[in-house]
């Protein structure tokens, strides 16, 4: 075999295996079944006059994005039992990274025994959101992504 030959040889072979590491991580993107609602944790930590390590009594806020429930939408509410211990009021911005989409919403009041909770049809695809608190002492944004089917 000539020299020529065998680099033609070994550069298809690096091509091929290329193109099947690229389709494989294409297809191999994750999701969320149909059927089943997942649940995605994030916090807000608190920024108490300025200190942005907090403070003993302002514990981190701890929110979650449930997924699944309806397709394309996704619903911000708490990561405690029953939905609590997410913030009232708080201004939710977020961006659907696949389809450019964006919006915002606003956690609900939780009265009358109803954890805060909002909505958001993002539509299918990567999303980012970021969950910023509006009553009360400075904090930090809550912020995360999670792909919505």
């Amino acid at each position: 075999m000539t020299r020529l030959r065998r680099v033609e040889v070994r550069l298809v072979g690096i091509v091929g295996a290329f193109l099947l590491a690229v389709a494989t991580s294409v297809l191999a993107v994750p999701g969320v079944a149909s059927a089943e609602v997942v649940t995605v944790p994030f916090r807000i930590d608190p920024a108490s006059y300025g200190n942005p390590n907090g403070s003993f009594d302002v514990p981190p806020v701890r929110c979650a994005v449930r997924i699944g429930e309806t397709e394309g939408s996704v619903t911000i509410t708490g990561n405690k039992p029953e939905g609590w211990g997410c913030l009232i009021y708080a201004r939710v911005d977020w961006l659907n990274l696949t389809t450019g989409a964006s919006g915002t919403a606003r956690m609900s009041d939780g009265l009358n025994g109803f954890p805060p909770e909002a909505v958001l049809t993002t539509g299918s695809g990567q999303v980012a959101l970021v969950l910023h608190p509006l009553p009360g002492p400075p904090m930090t944004p809550g912020f995360t992504t999670f792909f919505v089917p």
